[in-house]
């Protein structure tokens, strides 16, 4: 999808920043992206780079790739290609057979403790954990706190983990998406705020999201 016109998009909106979901090696990437996904990547990475613009990479993180993404290796090459920022996210299971591919307590420890050291190692790049820095910034950001998703049909949602939406930002501003009632709701609930297994909070909280968004 990076052609000219988002070449120049970018270039005009310095502050429209992509980010390109890879897994960690081409194996593991097209295993799960599918097949010849891993080299559309590089290529478009090395578009980015040749034009001078930055990107971000997300990863999402399983009991599968969690050794292989914390690897010097694969983050020297997202570097020396131009990445600033890089999202470690975990795993969410939807399904029973998925869930032996979610981040259990002991793997979660090991991403923190090496996150913590690979950012001393890596000032230049900005590493985010998700949910694990949900702590450090009093709970869950989702739903206007920090950040909000907007779907493929503009709808405004509180996290791509939680796929409600009571308002787009094809019919109104951001400002007003911000304020819209489900969002209003959440930030002033106590739902954000909750603990949870290790996965999104709102995920597993979805039928109290769901009772918020059938209120009239």
């Amino acid at each position: 999808m990076i052609d000219d016109q988002y070449i120049q998009l970018f270039e005009k909106s310095r502050n429209v920043i992509p980010v390109f979901s890879i897994e960690g090696s081409e194996v593991v990437t097209d295993l799960r992206r599918g097949e010849g996904i891993y080299q559309k990547l590089i290529t478009s990475m090395n578009r980015m780079q040749k034009n001078g613009l930055i990107f971000g990479a997300s990863i999402t993180v399983t009991t599968r790739n969690l050794h292989d993404i914390v690897q010097h290796t694969f983050l020297d090459e997202l570097k020396n290609r131009g990445c600033k920022v890089v999202f470690f996210v975990e795993f969410v299971p939807v399904t029973e057979e998925s869930k032996e591919l979610a981040p259990q307590d002991a793997e979660r420890a090991f991403l923190r403790e090496k996150l913590a050291k690979l950012r001393e190692e890596y000032p230049e790049m900005v590493l985010v954990s998700f949910p694990g820095d949900e702590k450090s910034s009093g709970g869950c950001l989702a739903a206007g706190r920090g950040f909000f998703h907007i779907n493929a049909y503009g709808g405004a949602e509180p996290c791509p983990f939680s796929p409600y939406s009571d308002s787009s930002v094809r019919e109104q501003s951001l400002l007003k998406a911000l304020h819209s009632r489900l969002f209003i709701a959440l930030r002033g609930g106590e739902i954000l705020m909750e603990d949870h297994a290790g996965g999104c909070v709102l995920f597993e909280r979805r039928e109290q999201v769901e009772q918020i968004l059938a209120q009239e």
